[in-house]
């Protein structure tokens, strides 16, 4: 049986284009590793894959949340190893491509041994928080799992106190957990009940100013293709707020702020626009940034340079070898 293929990269490095162009050569169904794609209703800021991209080719984990509830890497990874399977028995090969790079892991290492979630633990962090802020409670995590703190947004709230609640209940930082469960996984093959193997195929900038172009032309894009639009729908259901995970995504965050700015504020449409290209800009360089120091911490991943001429043949013939060695 053909091991999983994963594809991934900082966001804008054009992993949907490679995906589909592995697609026209192989047959694959794509499962989704991105925390956003999950939410329906979010399609323009999320850069999801069109409606055409998901006729030509299945599309797996895409749209299955509202923007009301919660989706995690123990929800992926129990997801995507069933997803795996079934695709498998359909006779075609299961590509993973995103850039949610907790889901890989937790797929690759597994997690079911970590603590279960405590509410009274949980309740305790979330009134420390409102009382210091997120950005404190994320220097609180530093000292004691500086590991996990520097892949996290100072303002991740729903990551940041997962962490700190496993540090609580356990007295092990979550990183100690994940590291662990790669000890396991490798000393036993990496065939264990709860981990998955997987060859990984990673696109990465060279030069990082190519990746920086390539986000701000995409949020421009973004906003031509009526992003705030979408904004504007998703605030008018009522049931939507900040603390939420789906609207504390890279852009949706900027974008409620910007526009609660200029309701507060009285802020021209124009400073709203030229704030929130700005911060969401930024916002994503820095998420670009703690996806690739994920991957550094990947060594066993096959990089492929995105602003190399024509990385989607090495992706191709990547995949021809990986498909080549499973048979």
């Amino acid at each position: 049986m053909l091991k999983p293929i994963a594809l991934v990269g900082p966001t804008a490095s054009g992993k949907t284009a490679v995906a589909m162009s592995i697609a026209e050569k192989f047959p694959i169904e794509i499962i989704s590793i991105d925390s956003a794609l999950v939410y329906r209703g979010m399609d323009i800021g999320t850069a999801k894959p069109s409606a055409q991209e998901r006729e030509q080719v299945m599309h797996h984990l895409i749209d299955i949340r509202e923007p009301t509830q919660t989706y995690n890497a123990a929800d992926f990874a129990s997801d995507a190893q069933q997803l795996i399977a079934d695709i498998h028995s359909r006779g075609k090969l299961p590509l993973l491509v995103g850039g949610t790079m907790l889901y890989l892991k937790a797929l690759q290492d597994g997690i079911d041994d970590l603590p279960k979630t405590d509410a009274a633990t949980r309740d305790a962090i979330e009134v420390r928080a409102k009382d210091i802020g997120w950005p404190a409670m994320h220097q609180e995590l530093s000292k004691v799992d500086p590991v996990t703190a520097a892949r996290l947004a100072p303002n991740d709230s729903q990551r940041i106190s997962r962490a700190l609640e496993v540090w609580h209940i356990s007295g092990k930082s979550l990183s100690a957990w994940f590291e662990e469960g790669a000890n396991k996984r490798l000393d036993t093959q990496r065939t264990t009940a709860s981990g998955t193997d997987i060859d990984v195929i990673s696109l990465e900038p060279v030069d990082r100013t190519w990746l920086h172009t390539r986000i701000e032309q995409r949020f421009t894009a973004m906003l031509a293709a009526g992003f705030l639009n979408e904004m504007q729908s998703l605030r008018a259901r009522g049931d939507l707020t900040l603390d939420l995970p789906s609207m504390r995504c890279v852009g949706y965050r900027q974008a409620w702020e910007q526009m609660d700015a200029k309701q507060q504020q009285g802020i021209s449409t124009q400073e709203m626009l030229t704030r929130l290209q700005e911060t969401a800009v930024a916002a994503t360089r820095q998420l670009a940034k703690r996806q690739l120091t994920w991957l550094r911490g990947m060594p066993e991943r096959h990089i492929i340079a995105c602003d190399s001429t024509d990385p989607t043949a090495q992706a191709l013939t990547l995949v021809q070898r990986f498909t080549a060695e499973g048979l």
